[in-house]
């Protein structure tokens, strides 16, 4: 049994230890998702170095380097609750990361230390036992008699099992071996011995990594085409965030997802599934950064009405609001930035100075803002408010980054580090935080970054930390004025009217779509791909569902380049 032992351990992930034909796909994934290889957070989150202005000429479209994407911890267990069913045990893998925004860059992009190792070794084994020290679930799941553990029935077993974990076939030699181990460790006990093949497949880096290299492409024999079993896990992580079901992997047996229209009808069957609802919920949630919500705290001396369920139910206001959109009125998705919607509980309606029968602490309600009032767009939202600013003050510097970085996708290059970032006013000279701003930009090293971000974050200044609306600041009168690229502007509802006719806001949600669904940021020679995907969308009224399909349908989802000796 230690043999055995041993010898799964060989499996494990990252190189720790080397096996001889069942390798970790190794590659330098940092390199090519152009990002850092694990900085954690959503700093310096990407975006083109011509800071969003129109490429001139596009280059002709050339694939990038597949990257490998460890299942992220959601994925993982996913997967596994679609495989085994529930109850499965509490397991703890490491934590993880989003460079550029995203799990799945992060998932691309970090190394898996000894540790996690380990964690994985020991989540696999719980698993396994829990599953297989039932004897009614085991026997559910196996499906036959076994009586040995290489007989028929474990064969049978093992090769409908591995492909759902695997998310393609064994190979005869990947059988043969998985067939031994349960062999070997079963000459008592036949389920003893697949309940340690099946801890073994739960190590393997074929499921623990989406390996996705493609095939030669018989239309253009200078790039490589995913292949359908590679399509259905891309289609399945993208449009479920989970592994692909038996439709979808018999699908691919049969070589449907390599012809346009049965893509089409695949993926349109995915986004239509609630898991689908969840998935989009899910890259939204990374896109407007809504995890920061869970750090927020404030002081209800200074911001009466603030209790700990505050940040949630802020939170909850926007998934609502995504769902609306995307789900129930299948409508322009732009509208997220403009529309005077809402959906409030008494919480959020007293932040709102709103008067909203039905609202309680739990109950959410659809509200359409009056034409004069302040809310206009999820920018004047309480979410996005609260999260861009300190715990006693605004932040038109957070504030104006957020707007150029995540729904412009525009860079903002990092402070020096020598500058001094402290805006406290002097004791017995109040001064509004614009004052005091404006007084700090005066700084040569400063300038560069406040000029770009200040003015649009300076349309926000109404809105104190928690988002309510103020006319006053330390009993200053609050300037709200500000501009966008030249354009000058009053308060945060012209940004919305302002945005509204933005070509960038819509092009940035397709770029930030087509990071999440490759694990990685574009290159050059994909920028005509995100144009046409544009195009696409634009014509399709720029319904969040139909994003989806022509990003699946695109070449740059399905197409990757040649692989190199590097």
């Amino acid at each position: 049994m230690a043999t055995v032992h041993k010898w799964i351990g060989c499996l494990l992930v990252m190189g720790l230890c080397a096996c001889q034909g069942d390798d970790p796909p190794a590659r330098d994934s940092a390199r090519n998702n152009g990002g850092p290889e694990n900085n954690g957070t959503p700093e310096n989150n990407g975006a083109p170095a011509n800071n969003g202005a129109p490429v001139p000429e596009l280059l002709p479209f050339e694939p990038a380097q597949p990257v490998f994407q460890r299942l992220t911890a959601h994925q993982y267990r996913s997967a596994l609750k679609d495989v085994f069913g529930e109850p499965l045990p509490q397991v703890t893998l490491e934590p993880d990361t989003n460079p550029y925004l995203y799990l799945t860059i992060g998932a691309a992009s970090t190394t898996v230390s000894e540790h996690g190792v380990e964690l994985y070794a020991d989540a696999a084994f719980a698993i396994s036992d829990a599953v297989f020290s039932d004897r009614a679930r085991r026997e559910a799941l196996v499906g036959c008699s076994v009586v040995a553990a290489d007989d028929a029935c474990a064969e049978a077993f093992l090769r409908r099992i591995s492909t759902r974990l695997y998310r393609r076939p064994l190979t005869t030699e990947e059988l043969g071996r998985w067939l031994e181990v349960a062999r070997m460790a079963g000459a008592d006990d036949a389920f003893a011995g697949l309940s340690l093949a099946v801890a073994g497949l739960l190590q393997s880096p074929h499921f623990l990594y989406r390996v996705e290299v493609g095939e030669p492409d018989p239309a253009d024999p200078s790039r490589r085409r995913y292949t359908s079993y590679e399509m259905a896990s891309r289609l399945s992580f993208l449009l479920w965030n989970t592994a692909p079901d038996q439709d979808l992997l018999d699908a691919a047996a049969s070589g449907q997802l390599q012809d346009d229209a049965s893509l089409f009808a695949h993926a349109d069957r995915l986004a239509s599934d609630p898991r689908g609802r969840r998935a989009v919920q899910d890259f939204f949630a990374q896109y407007l950064d809504l995890g920061r919500l869970q750090n927020v705290d404030r002081d209800p001396e200074l911001y009466p009405g603030y209790t700990p369920s505050l940040p949630a139910a802020m939170e909850t206001e926007l998934r609502l609001l995504v769902d609306d959109l995307v789900f129930r009125r299948d409508g322009d998705i732009r509208e997220l930035f403009w529309v005077q919607r809402g959906f409030v509980n008494s919480e959020l309606a007293a932040i709102y100075e709103l008067e909203v029968p039905g609202a309680t602490p739990v109950a959410f309600v659809p509200v359409e803002f009056p034409q004069e009032s302040p809310r206009a767009g999820i920018l004047t939202l309480a979410a996005f408010l609260t999260m861009n600013a300190h715990p006693s003050e605004t932040s038109p510097t957070l504030r104006g980054k957020y707007v150029r970085e995540r729904i412009l996708c525009q860079e903002v290059p990092a402070p020096p580090d020598d500058v001094d970032l402290n805006l406290d006013s002097d004791p017995g000279q109040p001064r509004t935080l614009r004052e005091r701003l404006e007084q700090h930009r005066e700084d040569p090293a400063c300038i560069g970054c406040h000029v770009f971000l200040d003015p649009p974050g300076f349309l926000f200044e109404n809105y104190d930390s928690v988002g309510r609306y103020r006319t006053h600041e330390s009993g200053y009168e609050v300037d709200a004025t500000g501009e966008l690229d030249g354009i000058a502007l009053n308060d945060a509802k012209e940004l919305a009217a302002a945005l509204r006719d933005d070509p960038r806001v819509a092009q940035c949600l397709v770029r930030q779509l087509y990071r999440h669904a490759n694990g990685r940021l574009e290159t050059d020679n994909e920028e005509i791909t995100l144009a046409q995907i544009s195009e696409n969308f634009a014509a399709g009224g720029y319904r969040f569902r139909e994003l989806l399909i022509a990003l699946v349908l695109s070449d740059g989802f399905r197409t990757a380049a040649p692989e190199t000796n590097q």
